[in-house]
């Protein structure tokens, strides 16, 4: 995992599936009497900032001073985190509620808090660290992962929707997810998306259904096929 270090000391749009009425019929005829979900997909969340962009157009400001406490300058590190994790803009907050022990191979507990969201996070500093050192490596690991409703409608349209050059699917819809929720990390989040297919239900035309799982380093979301029936 990168380590960071730090100086001590020194100077939802688009048309809803459900009830339309030509194209309910269409379904239909097609064999599928399935409902679609309520959170209809056509395109990039314009909220949204890219991954690839995140470290530069998320950040915290004002940074801490370089004569700034140290647990300060871990906090900021937290709110920058997690907000770049969450992908957009939003109210952060950080706090090391025991302090932050800056011995070599000390584990603290801090929570970063984004749009009112708890993320835990465990900041563990550097087996070679030296006392009285200016510079002090860390590396500050989640134990949750941050579910974000339109990041996840953002994900999902990148991987099935127009721009991903995907032929076989279409009308993309998901559920109504939170605008932020901590969730367990490596596991199915509750959530699902759907998109149609030709061979959708079970080899006829109708929906796939896929299940919205959060990564295990709490980074990064899968979605995997829900279970038939």
């Amino acid at each position: 995992m990168k380590q960071t270090k730090i100086l001590v000391g020194l100077a939802a749009a688009g048309l809803l599936l459900a009830g339309c009425g030509s194209s309910d019929s269409g379904d239909a005829a097609d064999g599928a009497a399935q409902k679609a979900l309520p959170v209809a997909i056509d395109g990039p969340r314009p909220t949204v900032v890219p991954q690839r962009e995140a470290g530069e157009k998320l950040k915290v400001a004002p940074a801490p001073a370089m004569d700034a406490p140290f647990a300060e300058k871990v906090g900021h590190n937290l709110r920058e985190k997690v907000l770049r994790s969450a992908r957009v803009a939003g109210k952060t907050a950080a706090t090391c509620p025991d302090g932050v022990d800056q011995k070599a191979g000390a584990v603290s507990t801090c929570v970063a808090t984004y749009e009112g969201v708890e993320v835990p996070y465990e900041v563990k500093i550097s087996d070679s660290a030296k006392k009285g050192s200016a510079l002090v490596f860390f590396e500050a690991t989640p134990k949750k992962g941050l579910l974000v409703g339109e990041a996840v409608y953002d994900s999902f349209n990148e991987q099935y929707g127009a721009e991903s050059g995907r032929t076989d699917a279409s009308k993309l819809a998901c559920d109504e997810l939170p605008a932020a929720k901590a969730v367990p990390m490596g596991a199915d989040t509750g959530y699902t998306c759907q998109y149609w297919s030709k061979f959708g239900n079970q080899g006829e035309p109708g929906y796939t259904t896929l299940r919205i799982t959060m990564g295990k380093d709490g980074y990064g979301l899968g979605f995997d096929p829900a279970p038939a029936g």
